[in-house]
């Protein structure tokens, strides 16, 4: 049994690695300041005497004795890393300084939740680990795009010289049960809109593309990720199946028996062209690769999403 740290348990995809890592036997320690998370998310798991939950914001230090750390702590939809741009910057440095730090003290494996988006607007397509990226340092995006990138960086750094032990994934577009219904990321706008009978909003022609990746197979790859003694990262973990936006859209409206119509707005800044994972890396060195096709997870999700809906009206 380990002693476990998910920072931001509380959220979409923490709360579901906090349900895997006690389902496997573990202590989990989830800890949250609850600003995209929710209790509710953790709920069902409160009860469980191998389960804690500390409200805590990771830019200040944080004093535990654990055996690993997943440091998934930072708002991840542009809606919310936006909101407050410097706050976003100081939970991704400030935040992963503080984490590596405690895994230096207690001698603890640290894996930072990186992103796709280090890869910016890539100029290679699919994008490998080994591809610098593409990315605006000053643009809007870029508390939270530069903001992993130089996690990243304090992680290798830590790794090289204190010996941490870390791992560092890149998480693609990841979408399941407990998103935000006000995420503002395209899976869960589109269900959301069909299920309340409104415009689906796609930006620009919705001719770019995104590779969606169910939360349980995430989950799955964080955890084999964590665990494999050989690799450091990044590794990239996401499902390589590519669709348009236009394509998402259109399978929303058909799986929700929507009659929404599709409507046309302008494109955000620095907004992705292309996005798809290699996951080759994965697949070789974790044995990893996602089983959840996009229909089967996107009904998985429209049952979830209908359900808050019809509890809120």
């Amino acid at each position: 049994m380990n002693r476990i740290l998910v920072t931001g348990g509380a959220g979409f995809i923490g709360s579901h690695l906090c349900e895997k890592l006690l389902k496997d036997g573990n202590e989990v320690i989830c800890l949250d300041n609850f600003f995209t998370g929710r209790k509710e998310n953790i709920a069902h798991l409160v009860g469980n005497p191998s389960f804690e939950v500390v409200r805590h914001d990771v830019i200040e230090p944080a004093l535990l004795e654990v055996d690993q750390i997943y440091n998934l702590a930072c708002p991840a939809s542009p809606v919310h890393y936006q909101f407050n741009p410097v706050k976003t910057i100081k939970t991704n440095i400030m935040g992963t300084l503080n984490m590596l730090g405690l895994a230096k003290r207690v001698r603890a494996r640290i894996l930072q939740a990186s992103t796709s988006e280090v890869y910016g607007d890539p100029k290679e397509h699919p994008q490998t680990e080994s591809y610098w990226g593409n990315a605006n340092p000053i643009g809007t995006r870029a508390c939270y795009d530069e903001g992993k990138r130089c996690a990243e960086a304090l992680m290798f750094a830590y790794h090289r010289q204190n010996g941490v032990d870390i791992r560092v994934v890149r998480i693609f577009n990841t979408y399941g049960p407990r998103m935000l219904e006000n995420d503002g990321r395209v899976v869960s706008n589109f269900i959301v809109q069909a299920l309340r009978g409104q415009d689906l909003t796609v930006y620009g022609e919705g001719s770019q593309t995104r590779s969606f990746c169910y939360v349980d197979d995430l989950v799955d790859g964080l955890v084999r990720m964590m665990n494999n003694e050989n690799l450091v990262g990044p590794v990239n973990l996401g499902n390589p199946g590519e669709f348009t936006v236009l394509e998402l859209a259109n399978m929303v409206k058909k799986l929700t028996g929507s009659s929404s119509k599709i409507v046309y707005n302008p494109l955000p800044p620095d907004d992705p062209v292309q996005r798809r994972p290699d996951i080759t890396l994965a697949k070789e060195s974790l044995g990893w690769k996602p089983y959840v096709g996009l229909e089967d997870g996107l009904l998985r999700s429209i049952e979830y999403f209908s359900s808050r809906i019809s509890a809120s009206v």
